[in-house]
């Protein structure tokens, strides 16, 4: 798959234990396949995310585990239930992935697909309003 790198996110990534890269590697991978037009960014000085008409994801590498946060408004729906915190958060939640877990890709790239999908129809903010 080819797409845009931006090399702060390379530099981000490769800072990261070797486990961590792979993961982030492999999310990096399933949110540009969700969209073509999905574009990485930095934010908050060092934050790799992942954006197309608003935030879909960001990647935060921790002492023992890799945050995947997506930026959904909780609407998204989690029938895998792969989100592991911030069921009740108001922008966004996470899916945290331990070392020697395997990351939940088939669920994941459905809800990169659906958030996608929100932002494109105006944001999760917009889309709750209409409820």
């Amino acid at each position: 798959m080819s797409y845009t790198k931006d090399p702060r996110v390379d530099a981000y990534i490769d800072a990261l234990p070797a486990w961590q890269q792979a993961v982030c590697h492999q999310v990096r991978d399933l949110v540009h396949a969700a969209d073509p037009e999905v574009e990485e960014t930095v934010k908050r000085t060092v934050q790799p995310y992942f954006v197309l008409k608003g935030n879909i994801c960001a990647l935060m590498g921790t002492k023992d585990h890799v945050n995947v946060f997506l930026y959904d408004g909780a609407i998204v729906p989690d029938p895998e239930g792969i989100i592991t915190a911030g069921h009740e958060n108001k922008t966004a939640r996470t899916v945290a992935v331990y070392e020697g877990e395997e990351l939940p890709a088939e669920p994941l790239a459905a809800m990169f697909a659906q958030i996608i999908a929100n932002n494109r129809a105006g944001g999760w903010r917009k889309l709750k309003a209409a409820e």
